[in-house]
C-alpha cells in the first residue's frame, strides 16, 4: 500500500487538473515540485510539494497510529516509508518514470520524527537560499539526513537499525537520481531556482508578417 500511494505522481496530476503542461515535457523533465515551478505557477508547485510530502508521511503515520496492536513497529515503519519513496521514483501508474523523491523523502522523515524532518528541511532551505540550486540543496540534505538520525533522534539506546538503514537507502537513491544534476553542477549549467523553463525550439517556417489579421 505504501508503494501504491507513493506511485501517485502529483506533479503530473496537479498539472493536468490546473491545465498546465505536463512537467515531463519541459525544463528538467522531472515530475516534481521544482520543475512544476518552472511552468510559472507557484500555486501548482506548492500543491505538488505538499501532496508529494503527504504521500511519504501518511503511510508511515498509519503504521504509527494503528500498527502496534498488530506487532507493526519500527521495522514496518522503515519498510513502508522506503516503499512509498520507491513508489515516487518508479511509479507503477506512470510507466515507472517518476521524480527524484525529495518531497516524498521529507514526508517520510517527518513521519519517522518531526525533529529529523525539520532538521533536514532546514538544511535544504539554507542551501537553496544561499546557492539557488534545488539539486545542490537536495544532495546536501540527503547526505546529512542519516547523520541527523544517528546523532539526533536516533542517538538514544532504542535507535532503530531498520529505520537508519531505510533513511540511508533513501539518501543513496536520492543521490543516484541526481546524477545528471551533479554533472550539470560541475559544468556550471544547472538551472537555478525560480528560473522559468525556456520554450522548446521548433523548426517551423515563419509566415510573413504582412497581411496578418489581429
Amino acid at each position: 500500500m505504501g508503494y501504491l500511494i507513493g506511485s501517485l505522481s502529483f506533479a503530473v496530476i496537479v498539472s493536468r487538473v490546473m491545465g498546465l503542461k505536463d512537467p515531463r515535457t519541459f525544463g528538467s523533465k522531472n515530475p516534481g515540485a521544482t520543475n512544476v515551478l518552472r511552468s510559472g505557477s507557484k500555486a501548482a508547485a506548492i500543491v505538488t510539494l505538499l501532496l508529494d510530502a503527504a504521500k511519504g508521511w501518511l503511510p508511515v503515520m498509519l503504521v504509527r497510529w494503528f500498527g502496534k496492536p498488530y506487532g507493526l513497529e519500527d521495522g514496518t515503519v522503515a519498510m513502508v516509508g522506503l516503499a512509498a519513496f520507491v513508489g515516487h521514483l518508479y511509479p507503477v501508474f506512470f510507466k515507472f518514470e517518476g521524480g527524484k523523491g525529495v518531497a516524498t523523502a521529507l514526508g517520510v522523515l517527518l513521519g519517522i520524527s518531526w525533529i529529523l524532518g525539520l532538521a533536514t528541511a532546514a538544511t535544504w532551505l539554507i542551501m537553496a537560499y544561499f546557492f539557488r540550486y534545488s539539486s545542490l540543496a537536495s544532495l546536501t540534505a540527503a547526505v546529512f539526513a542519516p547523520a541527523y538520525y544517528v546523532f539526533g533522534d536516533g542517538a538514544a539506546w532504542y535507535m532503530s537499525k531498520g529505520i537508519l538503514l531505510s533513511v540511508a537507502i533513501m539518501s543513496l537513491l536520492l543521490i543516484y537520481r541526481h546524477a545528471e544534476n551533479i554533472s550539470r553542477l560541475i559544468k556550471g549549467t544547472e538551472s537555478r531556482l525560480g528560473k522559468k523553463a525556456m520554450p522548446e525550439k521548433t523548426n517551423h517556417v515563419h509566415e510573413p508578417k504582412h497581411g496578418h489579421k489581429h
